[in-house]
């Protein structure tokens, strides 16, 4: 039998989704606990990758095993091995053929940034920060620059294991609440710290130490150097995985904005 199942999670103290040998993941903590309540060893298949320091509000996940319990009982039983930063939302069995990765119509990433010229003590983990003053509409306006598709060869890592550096960024909003302002992209795929690259880029425009037009400059170089350092990962969120609705999912409706109507 096949699950698919929905995770929330506090990345600070992880050395990123992936399991690893000598250090500590969310794949490994999920692991380890869902294999506690079947008793056998689970090998779960995420949506995707995160990096040390990165959090999730829905991250998706699938594993297989023989062992038929009640969702709820299944739901509660990982949850109570699973440390405080690590919670499984739902859980839902799934036909064979569902993959968590590649059944995947679409990924949504938010970023968070706090510019103060201290950051919070209480944020600090959990956002990103700069004291530099940042042009509101330069902010938004070097944000649409990176809708569409593009070639962002410029913008993700030189350890970026992605046969093509082509994706496409549906939509870029940015909101903004007292000293913090909020990122909401959303695409059909991401690179390797593209995301970090390109809020690095926006931050250099709005605080204009950059050109907007070199942003087009960047996609034609296709050269990494020349973009900023990759920003902190503390702000940096899988909010959402969108799925075709024959899966039968809860609607994916995670966001930063608490207050959101």
């Amino acid at each position: 039998m096949r699950f698919a199942a929905s995770v929330e999670y506090e990345g600070t103290n992880f050395f990123g989704w992936q399991r690893q040998s000598l250090v500590n993941s969310i794949q490994e903590e999920i692991e380890n606990s869902i294999s506690q309540i079947t008793q056998t060893d689970i090998k779960i298949q995420g949506a995707g990758r995160t990096d040390a320091g990165v959090h999730a509000l829905g991250q998706v996940f699938h594993f297989d095993t023989d062992i038929d319990r009640p969702i709820k009982s299944l739901t509660k039983g990982v949850n109570s091995f699973l440390p405080d930063s690590v919670r499984i939302k739902w859980v839902k069995k799934v036909p064979d053929d569902f993959h968590a990765r590649f059944s995947a119509t679409g990924r949504e990433y938010q970023y968070l940034l706090n510019n103060s010229s201290i950051n919070s003590s209480i944020w600090s983990k959990h956002c990103g920060w700069t004291f530099y003053e940042l042009d509101p509409t330069l902010l938004n306006n070097a944000s649409k620059k990176f809708e569409g598709r593009h070639d962002f060869t410029a913008f993700r890592s030189s350890e970026c294991q992605a046969k093509s550096p082509i994706r496409s960024i549906d939509n870029i909003t940015v909101e903004k609440f007292n000293t913090f302002y909020l990122f909401t992209i959303s695409g059909d795929g991401f690179l390797h710290h593209q995301i970090r690259n390109m809020i690095a880029t926006i931050i250099d425009v709005a605080k204009k130490e950059m050109s907007i037009d070199y942003i087009d400059t960047l996609f034609q170089k296709k050269d990494r150097s020349l973009t900023p350092a990759t920003f902190s990962p503390n702000g940096l969120y899988l909010t959402n995985i969108k799925y075709d609705k024959i899966w039968g999912f809860p609607d994916s409706l995670n966001t930063l904005n608490i207050f959101k109507a």
